[in-house]
């Protein structure tokens, strides 16, 4: 899974960024309501999440909401604010947000708010995914193949997850990146083709074949 920030206090965007990674989701920040939109509009975005503060430089977060709604960009919004009277959370409701947090927040509560916004149904993302003999979990990240658990890491997890989101499409080494890495990531190492490697080990002599290197192209999980 993967969670945009966009609050201009840096300091605790970088702290949040770094918690929820340690948590296992791909997380990036941005400081300003602008940039957030532009980054948002983009046709394949990849986000699952967006923790938006209100009160923003240029554009407010109220506005953020607001305009993301409009465009029919439909990612769910936790908003972050210091301001606790109901009229504000009303607001924010109203402009499209679909949960409150008010500042200061332990970072507990925060991460519950998380794993129930991204539980929450959605015809595109279901939360257990099939592919052949795989089946995973994404509410408690388990990994069954062929009635057998698996261990994966945090990391190796999100790259199964998107391919069993994607079954049987060829995806670039740079869709796996920027969808479960953050946006800085560097695309020229060779940090995917380790972790495609790992999982077709952990999946095992058979079932590991139906994760195919397409050399040149990138990777293809069949179903």
């Amino acid at each position: 899974m993967k969670i945009l920030i966009i609050e201009d206090n840096r300091k605790l965007a970088e702290s949040l960024k770094a918690g929820l990674e340690q948590e296992g989701y791909a997380v990036d920040a941005l400081f300003d309501g602008e940039t957030g939109v532009r980054r948002l509009s983009a046709r394949d975005f990849g986000y699952d999440l967006l923790l938006l503060d209100v009160l923003l430089p240029g554009k407010s977060g109220l506005e953020v909401s607001a305009e993301l709604r409009k465009k029919d960009i439909m990612i769910p919004i936790l908003m972050l604010t210091a301001m606790d009277a109901t009229r504000d959370k009303v607001l924010g409701l109203d402009a499209g947000a679909d949960d409150y947090l008010v500042k200061p927040f332990e970072f507990e509560e925060l991460l519950a708010r998380v794993r129930a916004l991204l539980r929450r149904p959605k015809a595109a993302t279901p939360v257990v995914l099939s592919v052949g003999h795989i089946t995973l979990d994404a509410s408690t990240r388990s990994v069954v193949v062929a009635g057998a658990p698996i261990s994966l890491t945090l990391r190796e997890y999100g790259v199964l997850e998107y391919l069993m989101r994607h079954p049987d499409q060829v995806l670039s080494r740079e869709q796996i990146l920027s969808n479960v890495w953050d946006f800085s990531f560097d695309s020229l190492s060779n940090v995917v083709d380790v972790h495609i490697k790992n999982i077709r080990k952990k999946l095992g002599t058979i079932y590991g074949k139906s994760l195919e290197t397409l050399r040149g192209v990138g990777y293809r999980l069949k179903g």
